[in-house]
């Protein structure tokens, strides 16, 4: 590097022309081969000093100190034992060491001469110099050798359990006074004090019957099953392409963008899609519609169903979701029409929530069996494909095509104490997020006609990640104090109050989620969402595997993929009884849910049927960034 760019190169940093001269005075002593050794006859004192010439000082000294750090003017005295080894003196000590052989007079003016030399040397700018090697039998930096992590792990377990160090006094001291009280003693007290014994008692009686009877019923997931369609309908990348290219109805720059597309999803070559859009031309009617609906719920249904030995007519509440295709009568009334469900039953159908209609659809379960006890409800969460493909080419219709593929789930949610035993999970609680009082949230995903032909899709904006990590803030915002241990919370606390408070420049403190729960369900909407995530919430790959591989094997499926991915975790063997999991789901609206599970028991795979058992030792793969698409 040549003078000038260092001169300005300092500059930009601030720095003023005199330090860049040492700057560049200090880079020439250890760059360049020269020496120059001087000794003095003064108490055999060895002095190096450039002298107008360029010095280099190599080799390391007796004292554990490379001669590389040396500055021209520090002066180093051999110790007169004969040991060899070297005491470094600063440049305002070297009056001192000579003041011995001085008068009076001398010797008060060398003091004021050293005391001039130091403070010029203090106010002096001091050159960033390498650290000196450490000597070996110095001992080691602990606070750069103690791992953070398990610090921080052991004040969570400190605060997670105060609550217990508190009550140890209490008990101790109750336990103090009663060792001092005999039986008769305490007899005799009960006995003069008969009225207030029994006032306490029923007290206690009723507050502990007015706890019981106000308190939210429990409500478990007994047992959960995905829909997994045959090999006629698998649709690989190369074949979607091809029937795209089929239909005539895209220009090449939208087949070269759809293409883009598939190329980068990180879709694998065996996810699904219905029989009528395989067809040349595509069947989008009315009746191929409702065949692929009834497929994808009633393969669910009675999967479970199987699973569960649980007889139709004991289900007392059915919520059915399907964002785009809302048939009359409802789907809902056609499962009703079906399995033959009882008159009494209580239904709902959930339309246009888009993907997070599967967790509104638990939410709304979980408060209908608050006041109907002893129930049974039914949640059945799908997508159709058949009637909402959009053949146009509007850029921003033309995701959906390359995202969006076919699948259902359905779940078996109780609030009957005796089902806890065979449930899988017990609901913890459910956080929901509406934004859809932003004109912004409200449009991001939006199902319109396009300018040029008026053909019906779904738009997504360019804005739609942005509006999807600010509901996610609001969600984790509500989410956190209910679930996140208490030293995590005093931890975003204290940050927050020395950021906002004492104006203190420190970066907010992000929750570690990972405290608080053992899986993720991530709903996998889409490469680009999993990453931001991944990345905000600083979540491991091993977090992040079930949504990866769902997005891989299966695409996105709408509302049930949180299912899927749950299906991936037992069918890995990965969950262990009292293990939380926490599923997310965005939605147009805009929408963000939660919901968080406790397993109830251990989920032994080899006792598991689902859509990833007879393939789950294939998984994970690797999943390139980009693969590319022959067709």
């Amino acid at each position: 590097m040549s003078s000038e760019e260092t001169t300005s190169d300092a500059l930009e940093w601030g720095d003023s022309e005199e330090e860049t001269d040492e700057a560049q005075n200090a880079q020439k002593l250890t760059t360049e081969d020269s020496e120059n050794e001087e000794t003095n006859s003064n108490g055999g004192l060895r002095t190096y000093s450039n002298n107008n010439e360029e010095t280099n000082f190599k080799g390391m000294n007796e004292a554990g100190f490379s001669d590389n750090h040396a500055h021209p003017s520090v002066t180093h005295e051999v110790n007169p034992s004969g040991s060899g080894r070297v005491r470094r003196i600063p440049p305002w000590m070297q009056d001192y060491e000579t003041r011995e052989n001085l008068s009076e007079e001398e010797d008060l003016n060398a003091m004021n001469m050293a005391d001039e030399k130091k403070q010029n040397l203090e106010n002096k700018p001091v050159l960033s110099q390498p650290r000196p090697e450490r000597k070996k039998n110095t001992l080691p930096n602990f606070l750069l050798s103690v791992q953070l992590k398990y610090v921080k792990l052991g004040y969570h377990y400190l605060v997670s359990n105060a609550m217990y160090l508190m009550l140890m006094p209490a008990l101790c001291v109750i336990f103090v006074h009663l060792s001092t009280v005999t039986v008769d003693e305490l007899w005799n007290q009960l006995k003069f004090n008969f009225v207030t014994v029994v006032l306490s008692s029923t007290s206690i009686v009723f507050t502990a019957t007015l706890y019981f009877m106000s308190r939210p019923r429990k409500v478990y997931l007994v047992d959960f099953s995905c829909y997994k369609p045959g090999p006629a309908h698998i649709a690989s990348r190369e074949l979607f392409m091809k029937l795209s290219a089929a239909s005539e109805v895209f220009t090449e720059q939208s087949l070269a963008f759809q293409k883009k597309i598939l190329e980068k999803s990180g879709y694998g070559e065996m996810t699904y899609a219905p029989k009528g859009l395989m067809r040349v031309p595509p069947d989008q009617s009315m009746a191929e519609s409702w065949r692929e609906s009834e497929m994808v719920m009633f393969g669910a249904i009675d999967d479970l169903l199987g699973k569960t030995r649980v007889k139709p007519r004991d289900i007392g509440i059915l919520v059915v979701n399907s964002s785009l295709f809302n048939p009359t009568p409802s789907l809902s009334a056609r499962v009703v029409n079906h399995y033959k469900l009882r008159g009494n039953i209580l239904t709902y159908n959930l339309g246009g929530m888009g993907c997070s209609a599967g967790l509104i659809s638990i939410d709304l379960a979980k408060d209908l069996l608050q006041v109907h006890p002893n129930s049974y409800a039914l949640v059945v969460s799908t997508e159709n494909i058949t009637r909402n493909w959009y053949f146009g080419n509007d850029r921003s219709m033309l995701v959906t095509n390359c995202l969006f593929r076919m699948g259902a789930a359905a779940v078996l949610l109780s609030n009957r104490t005796f089902d806890r035993r065979r449930s899988k999970y017990q609901l913890i609680r459910t956080v929901r997020t509406h934004k859809g009082a932003d004109d912004k949230s409200f449009n991001c995903v939006l199902q319109r006609e396009d300018l040029d032909t008026q053909t019906v899709g779904v738009s997504l904006s360019k804005d739609l990640m942005a509006i999807a990590g600010e509901a996610l803030k609001t969600n984790i915002t509500t989410l956190g104090p209910l679930v996140l241990p208490v030293s995590e919370q005093l931890l975003f606390v204290v940050t927050l109050v020395a950021k906002k408070i004492f104006k203190m420049k420190i970066k907010p403190y992000i929750p570690d989620f990972k405290m608080a729960f053992e899986h993720f369900c991530i709903h996998a909407g889409g490469r680009g969402v999993l990453d931001e995530l991944e990345k905000s919430l600083e979540l491991t790959e091993w977090h992040m595997e079930p949504s990866r591989m769902t997005l891989y094997r299966f695409g996105n499926t709408s509302s049930s993929s949180l299912w899927y991915e749950l299906a991936y975790s037992e069918a890995k063997g990965r969950i262990k009884k009292g293990d939380r999991i926490w599923q997310i789901g965005f939605g147009s609206g805009f929408k963000c849910n939660s919901a968080v599970w406790r397993a109830v028991r251990a989920i032994d795979p080899a006792k598991e049927k689902n859509p990833w058992m007879d393939e789950i030792d294939d998984f994970p793969v690797r999943v390139p960034r980009v693969a590319p698409i022959v067709y």
